[in-house]
């Protein structure tokens, strides 16, 4: 009798191979393309991805974890963009020896809140009682100058 499959061939064929497999190997359509690339082409596959699904990648697996964790390079990129932001707390933390995900991770929330301030987000604020929850980080005394003139200038 033959199995006829309502799916796709497809379905069937990863069927008959995965019954074909030698016992303790995996079949080829089930595994983890970083256990078979080089660890530098799994970095390449990485750096396509942005930041949030950078960090939901790093969840995936322990290898993927390990990979991604593992690669400065991986996240210079992305902590390059908010260099734009925050260069001297970037520049500061390199200095100090932070890796570029460290460096990112301090330094985005600080770029999101002078950012914020910048583009007139909180001009309406007459005291810290209206200064949204969540909201602010601690900022340095040169960012605070650039949000003073700012708001001045408005």
């Amino acid at each position: 009798m033959q199995n006829v499959c309502k799916r796709s061939n497809s379905a069937i064929f990863s069927r008959d191979r995965a019954s074909n497999l030698i016992p303790g190997d995996q079949d080829p359509l089930q595994q983890n393309f970083t256990e078979t690339l080089p660890t530098e082409m799994s970095v390449r596959i990485f750096s396509e991805l942005d930041v949030k699904s950078l960090c939901r990648a790093s969840l995936t697996c322990r290898h993927w974890n390990d990979i991604i964790e593992g690669s400065d390079q991986l996240w210079r990129s992305h902590c390059l963009t908010v260099l734009a932001i925050c260069r001297r707390e970037v520049d500061g933390d390199r200095l100090v020896g932070c890796s570029w995900k460290v460096t990112l991770v301090r330094n985005y929330r600080k770029g999101c809140v002078k950012r914020r301030w910048l583009n007139g987000r909180y001009s309406n604020i007459r005291s810290a009682d209206d200064i949204p929850p969540n909201s602010m980080c601690p900022l340095d005394v040169e960012t605070w100058g650039e949000i003073l003139e700012a708001e001045l200038d408005r």
